[in-house]
């Protein structure tokens, strides 16, 4: 039996099984086995075939945004309206067969917008190139799921289904489980708070699946077997996604505020041209880009070009950005902006920078 058999039948059992507490530690272990075969499928087959047409794209700019989505939900049109990349549209399915990557340029920052071919259903099974786009997928900072707002929830609910296969989790964060391998000493597990769908007995199964019988276990939040899985496999990848619901000319106002109501998702149309300087914004958000502004002593700040950096950043990293050395000369920097109690402040490396704050970097 060969491992997609394998994945339908565990997958027919799993449909097949009552949840209840009997059957718990059944679902745990079923859903551990399918998490195995799902990886097996994944790996680059070993025997080296013939090298075919490229297909990831180097990564350049200052963030990666993937285009997602079934064939002709206007994929191709979106990308030639956002960029100055012209990708092949027509009205018949599968009018992109490769990568086609472009450019968006907002607020000062390059946005590399990568417009992948489209999925079909047993994507994640390598149905239609899925695995390819599906792995291109995977080295994005933010997925644009395009959907036809014409097509209901159809076409979401399979996207959603063939990405968590492959163990992209979109707009979810990483569970919070220590979790660390040992030598020896058997299971040692702990929680800090009260567990309602995992116990000691499941989480010992789950780890005898994948060969593990000395482990550090720590639960640090109300977890389900799924993403203790997802933290044993360690391979997942946490990314936030927006759903873009394209072609909303062609349907009612009502069903029209009713997806703009939903959480993550934006309305536009590419044919009409409506709504798309919301999605760049709502995209920035979703991006956590900053912009910085220099300035150097006696002269006015340099709002031309701006350092384009992550929510978060310090001014360390500002140094990093500006030239390699500059942090080992450090001596203060002066911030102007919103991230400071009074304009300007004297700060030092650890000092958190905020969007649009403005930097005067003081060496030794």
């Amino acid at each position: 039996m060969g491992i997609l058999e394998k994945i339908a039948e565990i997958e027919k059992e799993i449909s097949r099984t009552q949840k209840n507490k009997a059957t718990e530690y059944h679902l745990g272990l079923l859903k551990a086995k399918l998490a195995k075969y799902r990886a097996q499928l994944l790996e680059p087959s070993k025997s080296a075939g013939a090298k075919g047409e490229g297909f990831d794209v180097m990564k350049s700019g200052d963030a990666r945004v993937a285009l997602i989505g079934f064939p002709s939900v206007g994929k191709s049109t979106f990308l030639s309206l956002m960029t100055s990349t012209e990708s092949e549209a027509a009205s018949y399915e599968f009018t992109t067969l490769t990568c086609i990557p472009g450019v968006i340029e907002y607020k000062g920052a390059n946005i590399q917008l990568l417009d992948l071919p489209g999925i079909i259903e047993g994507a994640a099974q390598g149905k239609g190139r899925g695995r390819q786009v599906i792995a291109v997928a995977r080295t994005a900072d933010v997925v644009i799921m395009m959907l036809d707002a014409t097509k209901g929830e159809v076409q979401r609910e399979l996207l959603e289904k063939e990405l968590e296969s492959v163990g992209i989790r979109l707009n979810r964060t990483k569970p919070n489980i220590y979790f660390k391998p040992k030598k020896g000493g058997g299971l040692s597990y702990n929680s800090t708070v009260p567990l309602t769908q995992c116990s000691e007995k499941l989480v010992q199964l789950i780890l005898h699946e994948y060969k593990i019988f000395n482990a550090e276990v720590l639960f640090r939040e109300d977890c389900t077997p799924d993403e203790f899985i997802d933290v044993i496999v360690g391979n997942r990848v946490y990314m936030p996604c927006l759903y873009v619901y394209n072609k909303v000319d062609q349907i009612s106002i009502e069903e029209v505020d009713r997806l703009a109501r939903r959480p993550h998702s934006v309305v536009i149309s590419c044919g009409m041209k409506l709504n798309l300087d919301y999605l760049l914004e709502t995209l920035w958000e979703y991006l956590a880009l900053i912009c910085i502004y220099t300035k150097k002593r006696g002269e006015r700040p340099n709002f031309a070009e701006a350092i384009i950096m992550r929510r978060g950043a310090s001014v360390e990293h500002v140094c990093h950005r500006i030239h390699r050395t500059l942090a080992s000369q450090f001596k203060y920097a002066l911030v102007w902006g919103t991230s400071t109690k009074y304009s300007p402040q004297r700060v030092g490396l650890t000092h958190v920078m905020e969007h649009e704050d403005v930097i005067q970097v003081v060496k030794k």
